[in-house]
């Protein structure tokens, strides 16, 4: 299939060159796994995914234990949102209590322990989410307790659920807002995160959820394997 796209797209590129009117005649043309490949169209191709193949491969760093996504919380789900969290806050000075909620169902893959690659980060995050800063006032603190409450866990840093109550690092008396860093996704209401419609404001990023998770990756080559169970109900 993918060599007939490829197909495809060369004779429209070539048509487009050409001034002539030219009729197209579409016809549906069968490639099964015994199909001898074009030599010349694998000349074309070959490097770019001989390429891509070694980029999957490449060794970004290391992981101590097998990690997984499981409710309430987890090693990998604890590691996820402190790696969103470090990289997002690591040169700013917090004003206002800040901590970072992900969801889940966002982490498709467990990391096995030993050597991390490229690909792997890839098959744990394959959304192109963003993040995104959300300034919420201080009563949405109830309504995500009920959200991670009604979910059975999500992923949380800079913070904590003890006995469903919800306990963000550096919240005191007098705060009328905080800050969640969290995706474009669960912002939008993705997850029926509906608290995130009370936000008051909104820094975009342009930040890949991925991305950041690959660059600390790279920066501590030995991730962190935080077994605590943050959250409790």
């Amino acid at each position: 299939m993918r060599f007939g796209i490829i197909v495809l797209l060369l004779f429209i590129l070539g048509a487009c060159a050409s001034t002539d009117t030219i009729a197209v005649h579409p016809e549906m043309i069968s490639i099964k796994a015994d199909s001898i490949p074009n030599n010349e169209l694998s000349a074309i191709i070959g490097p770019y995914r001989d390429s891509l193949k070694g980029e999957m491969d490449r060794v970004v760093g290391y992981a101590p234990l097998h990690m997984m996504a499981a409710r309430p919380s987890s090693s990998l789900m604890n590691w996820v949102a402190d790696a969103v969290f470090t990289d997002q806050t690591r040169a700013v000075r917090l004003s206002t209590p800040t901590f970072c909620l992900l969801n889940k169902g966002g982490i498709r893959s467990t990391i096995n322990k030993g050597e991390i690659t490229f690909g792997d980060v890839f098959k744990l995050m394959p959304f192109d989410n963003q993040i995104v800063w959300v300034q919420l006032p201080i009563e949405c603190l109830a309504e995500i307790e009920a959200f991670i409450r009604t979910t059975g866990g999500e992923p949380i840093a800079n913070a904590r659920v003890e006995k469903g109550k919800l306990m963000v690092n550096g919240m005191r008396d007098g705060v009328t807002h905080f800050w969640v860093i969290t995706s474009d996704y669960l912002m939008n209401g993705g997850d029926k995160a509906t608290f995130f419609n009370k936000r008051t404001e909104v820094n975009r990023t342009g930040r890949l959820v991925r991305d950041a998770l690959m660059s600390e990756i790279e920066r501590v080559g030995t991730i962190s394997a935080d077994t605590t169970l943050r959250i409790t109900f």
